[in-house]
């Protein structure tokens, strides 16, 4: 059993971090798009919530075709967010406030507005010739390989001044950095420490896995049709391959390792990986094991609408495997992010549960691993309904009408329910917002669960701060219970203390005979307000009314 004391250096193992997607979380200046002044004068809720440190989203110069995922500058602020002097201050609220400050960096590839990628194309021998993917035609002309797009279509870009195809993992303005080139590895570490220098504590690094290619640029296998994936679009073609050579190469551990060398002079700083890969959570293991290379990391698999309890037992159970006896290996658990539907809508549907919004942030709390709870979740919002007319996400414009893109969870952040923008701008006569805001949200503004004791934001407040109270929940090991058709239980423990942690991840009330060698010594006072369960006088039965939720200390 674990009964280590987590060091100062170690903040993030257990670490609640929430994530700030900044065009859509304060408009300081009312031009309709967030930005980081807006930022700095929210912290005091983000720090009321009790998370440990914020994540960023990208808020460098770029032109915006990804909304801040095509970097154009590395080092600098984009206008339309403010200055590096506002970076700055809002680093010094934060720190004031006891929020530690992550930034979101895309290391894989930039925009082809990067003055990298605009030399790099001007010639076949120019001194960046080499610091992006490029590759001649076939015979007949078409791309070199059969790798595409998660956004649609081929991963390779025709370039009439080089003749050349150039790889894109993503938008064609976003191509891919050429991490066979150890130069280009050098130029990133060196805007990695730019921000060290300024005092961030840590990165989250975008896509991570995609930063190496197979050298000899071979095809990747088929896999016969859609894969069988609940995380997948299933309407996009590029779900129709294994992903064995066009990202996950061996070379992408090798720049981590230098990468975390770098980070490491740094005192309690952090990285964490955002690894899509096929394989899920075993690359989330291997990129996070050892030691080495990342601190965390994580993937898509609680990202999916599945989320009955044999589902994230077996998501649990993978890592697990992955990671073996070892005390390498660390997950991010993120049920949301700025990527995927929102988690009251993925999971509850058009009418979500009371309760299930209370069993999600009850069930991630208690994981073993570190949590990224996304801007809004806090507050319950669902996801919105963003008109075709108004969507601005070019992955979702593509992919219509299957898809929708990513732009029904990145509307503005309801702060005050009786304003028109529901308190998104500040000052007068604001511009409308780069996404419309949701009515449906009005009703879960901020203000509004600030004043209901029983809101869904005093529910996640009440969640954090007793999770920091529990030294089994926020540094014990994790054992499975034996799998259940609704309930997914386990145990965390230190030598001093067992707790189980118990949902019923159905609409109907069910029962729960915990296995021999255990019986329920204290129900925990929280059980009640997450809506939970009677314990039978043998303390080894458990009846869970639906989505109930219950934490027990054992004997």
């Amino acid at each position: 059993m674990t009964d280590k004391i987590v060091s100062h250096s170690d903040w993030w193992r257990a670490a609640a971090i929430y994530q700030i997607y900044p065009r859509s979380f304060a408009d300081s200046n009312a031009d309709g798009i967030g930005d980081l002044p807006g930022i700095t004068a929210h912290l005091e809720h983000v720090a009321k919530l009790g998370v440990d440190a914020i994540w960023l989203s990208p808020f460098f110069k770029s032109p915006m075709k990804d909304f801040g995922y095509d970097v154009s500058d590395y080092c600098d602020v984009d206008p339309m967010f403010g200055t590096l002097a506002d970076f700055k201050e809002l680093m010094v609220r934060a720190h004031q406030l006891g929020l530690k400050v992550i930034i979101d960096q895309v290391l894989s590839h930039c925009a082809d507005a990067h003055p990298w990628f605009e030399e790099s194309r001007s010639s076949r021998d120019n001194p960046k010739a080499d610091w992006f993917v490029w590759a001649d035609a076939k015979d007949d002309g078409t791309p070199p390989n059969n790798w595409l797009s998660i956004f649609g279509g081929s991963a390779w870009q025709w370039d009439t001044r080089r003749c050349q195809y150039y790889m894109h993992n993503f938008l064609v303005s976003q191509p891919d950095l050429n991490f066979h080139n150890v130069d280009v590895q050098n130029a990133l570490l060196d805007t990695v420490k730019f921000w060290l220098d300024l005092g961030v504590d840590g990165y989250r690094l975008d896509a991570i896995n995609f930063c190496a290619h197979d050298k000899l640029l071979r095809n990747n296998p088929g896999r016969g049709g859609a894969a069988d994936d609940p995380t997948a679009q299933m309407s996009n073609p590029y779900v129709w391959q294994w992903h064995k050579f066009d990202k996950s190469q061996p070379e992408a551990l090798e720049f981590l390792r230098k990468l975390r060398t770098l980070v490491d002079q740094y005192p309690n700083t952090t990285t964490i990986g955002e690894i899509g890969d096929d394989t899920g959570l075993a690359m989330v293991a291997r990129y996070t094991e050892g030691g080495d290379k990342l601190h965390m990391g994580y993937c898509f698999d609680l990202l999916a609408a599945q989320h009955s309890a044999p589902y994230i037992r077996s998501v649990i159970e993978k890592f697990q495997v992955a990671k073996g006896d070892g005390d390498g290996g660390w997950p991010s658990w993120a049920l949301s992010n700025h990527d995927c539907v929102r988690l009251a809508t993925r999971w509850g549907g058009a009418h979500p549960p009371a309760a299930l919004l209370r069993l999600a942030p009850a069930l991630q709390l208690s994981l073993r691993g570190s949590s990224c709870i996304y801007q809004g979740d806090e507050l319950g919002l669902p996801e919105a309904d963003v008109a075709f007319e108004d969507l601005q996400d070019p992955y979702g414009i593509t992919m219509w009408p299957e898809f929708k893109g990513r732009d029904g969870c990145r509307t503005p952040m309801p702060w005050n329910s009786e304003l028109p923008d529901i308190g998104f701008a500040q000052g007068a006569n604001p511009s409308k917002p780069w996404l419309p805001i949701s009515e449906s949200h009005r009703a879960l503004a901020a203000d509004v669960q600030y004043a209901d004791a029983n809101s869904v934001f005093h529910h996640y407040q009440h969640l954090l701060a007793w999770r920091k109270t529990q030294p089994a929940i926020m540094h014990g090991d994790m054992v499975l219970l034996p799998e259940h058709a609704h309930i997914l239980a386990y145990v965390r423990s230190t030598k001093e203390a067992r707790m189980l942690c118990a949902f019923n991840m159905s609409d109907a009330s069910t029962s729960f005979d915990l296995p021999g060698g255990y019986r329920v010594d204290t129900v925990h006072e929280d059980s009640e307000a997450t809506g939970a369960a009677l314990v039978n006088a043998d303390g080894a039965s458990i009846a869970f009314k639906a989505w109930g939720v219950m934490f027990a200390r054992l004997a």
